[in-house]
């Protein structure tokens, strides 16, 4: 993979940052972390060489300080809203994140159900969460909110809310995804704070929008494009551009809420530390960049990636079209298309020739491998085998898994397992690759070629089964699928 982003430089920026912000205000400070604390694939496919564990990094040299609670919406609960890259909902995720900053030694305190109006999806959700022993808190939709500061700053707005008991002085609020309500706790806590007398302080910690590369730099549109089904506007910072006279990046949440959280410093403080929503954050991202055209092509990839996707939610009933309609203006915008993806043009020539379903799959060195839907094998899978020859600079004539092993799987599949698919799928082929590595030095090789696939772009003509989906992920490829199914178009995929 090209580099464009020094992912050494910025842990050394970001944690001298962030560190002068815990000085700044002593015993408390409420840390929002945007975006994902760990695992942040969006950032290290659209600043390559960044490293999707870096947030998670510079945090462990303050877990002795530090506490973490989480945020989820009581509205995404009730949507079942999934987190794409790992295809489980929010509230599942709100398991994963603490199971795994437990194992990692970080102290979770609390959860947050935010949003809160009586969903019985959430009520259930925090039943769980009791019988787990993990504390949750109750937070509550305010009317007005953000624009009525009077009463959001007040008994009946923040007061209302349940006080959250941390115990350490560095409290990161994070989340399953965006629009979670991270801010909104974190002002919920220095009101209640305030109001025990304790000086608390509020700093963000937010990748994106990078404020200081252009409005319209490919890698904050990828930005827009990523929160499209919020509808996130990146915008110039009207209240830095006034302070300062200098042109900087926000995002309109950030701009809306700066009004509020100036009235509560000034009540907490006398007078507000920030002049700007650009100035509660520490990102320093942009000085990271090492190669701005790497970042602007895989930002452009990334945009396309995002379009697709949309594109199969709404053919499988749970995407936005307004979200779409964003996202077809952000292609514009970018000044790109569909055939700027090269695997795109590559998939649907195959399947025009063959009149099969076929995958295309670019590999690092740009080079495209191809499969198409033969008796025997999936599509996937078929493509999958051709890379691995490929890779391994194996003839592709030859067979890795032998026909005959392969039928007694599909028998399996068919005669005693109820399917209607005879052929194999990418997990199915794996392991049937696995067995013939064991005899057979070739699979052997092509199998040891696996790594290689990480971060390689992948398109299929047709929309995947789940199965294929999850491997897919698991290899770390960068998958997009036509939003239309194989077979009749009133029937979902079948494994």
């Amino acid at each position: 993979m090209k580099i464009g982003f020094d992912n050494d430089k910025y842990l050394k920026m970001q944690s001298e940052h962030i560190r002068e912000r815990i000085a700044l205000f002593g015993n408390k400070l409420y840390l929002e972390f945007g975006g994902k604390l760990f695992d942040d694939f969006h950032a290290s496919r659209v600043l390559p060489g960044f490293q999707p564990d870096s947030k998670l990094k510079m945090l462990l040299q303050l877990k002795d300080q530090a506490e973490v609670v989480i945020v989820i919406s009581a509205d995404d609960i009730e949507g079942n809203k999934v987190r794409g890259d790992y295809g489980i909902t929010y509230d599942l995720d709100v398991l994963r994140l603490v199971d795994v900053f437990q194992s990692l030694g970080l102290y979770v305190g609390s959860v947050v159900i935010n949003k809160f109006t009586g969903q019985n999806a959430a009520i259930q959700f925090r039943q769980r969460l009791d019988n787990l022993g993990i504390r949750s808190y109750l937070h509550y939709k305010i009317p007005g909110y953000p624009s009525d500061i009077a009463t959001i700053v007040s008994d009946e707005g923040y007061g209302k809310n349940e006080y959250i008991e941390t115990k350490r002085p560095l409290v990161i609020i994070t989340a399953p995804g965006p629009g979670s309500g991270k801010m909104a706790t974190c002002l919920s806590q220095l009101y209640h704070e305030h109001k025990r007398g304790v000086q608390a302080g509020y700093a963000k910690f937010e990748t994106f929008p990078i404020w200081n590369l252009p409005l319209k730099h490919p890698v904050n549109i990828a930005y827009e494009a990523a929160t499209a089904d919020l509808n996130d506007i990146n915008m110039i910072d009207p209240f830095h551009l006034e302070a300062y006279g200098e042109t900087t990046v926000n995002y309109n949440r950030d701009v809306e809420i700066f009004p509020v959280l100036n009235a509560m410093f000034e009540k907490i403080l006398g007078e507000s530390p920030y002049k700007s929503p650009t100035d509660m954050g520490v990102n320093m991202a942009g000085n990271c960049i090492i190669d701005d055209e790497i970042c602007r092509q895989a930002s452009k990839q990334e945009i396309i990636r995002r379009y697709y996707q949309e594109m199969c939610n709404l053919k499988r009933g749970i995407g936005c079209k307004n979200a779409l309609y964003k996202l077809e203006l952000l292609l514009q915008q970018a000044d790109i298309t569909v055939n700027d993806r090269a695997v795109v043009n590559a998939a649907l020539e195959r399947e025009a020739l063959t009149s099969h379903p076929a995958v295309a799959i670019e590999l690092a060195d740009g080079r495209i491998v191809t499969g198409k839907t033969t008796d025997l094998l999936g599509a996937s899978a078929a493509s999958l085998l051709n890379a691995l020859k490929e890779l391994g600079g194996i003839d592709h004539d030859l067979h890795l898994v032998s026909p005959s092993a392969i039928e007694p799987i599909q028998a399996l599949k068919t005669d005693y397992l109820g399917s209607k698919n005879p052929r194999l799928h990418t997990d199915e082929i794996l392991i049937a690759l696995s067995i013939s590595a064991a005899t057979n030095e070739d699979a052997h090789l092509a199998l040891s070629q696996i790594p290689k696939l990480k971060n390689c772009e992948v398109h299929s003509s047709v929309l995947l089964s789940s199965v294929d989906e999850k491997v897919f992920r698991r290899l770390g490829v960068h998958l997009t699928c036509e939003p239309k199914y194989e077979f009749n178009e009133r029937k979902y995929h079948r494994r």
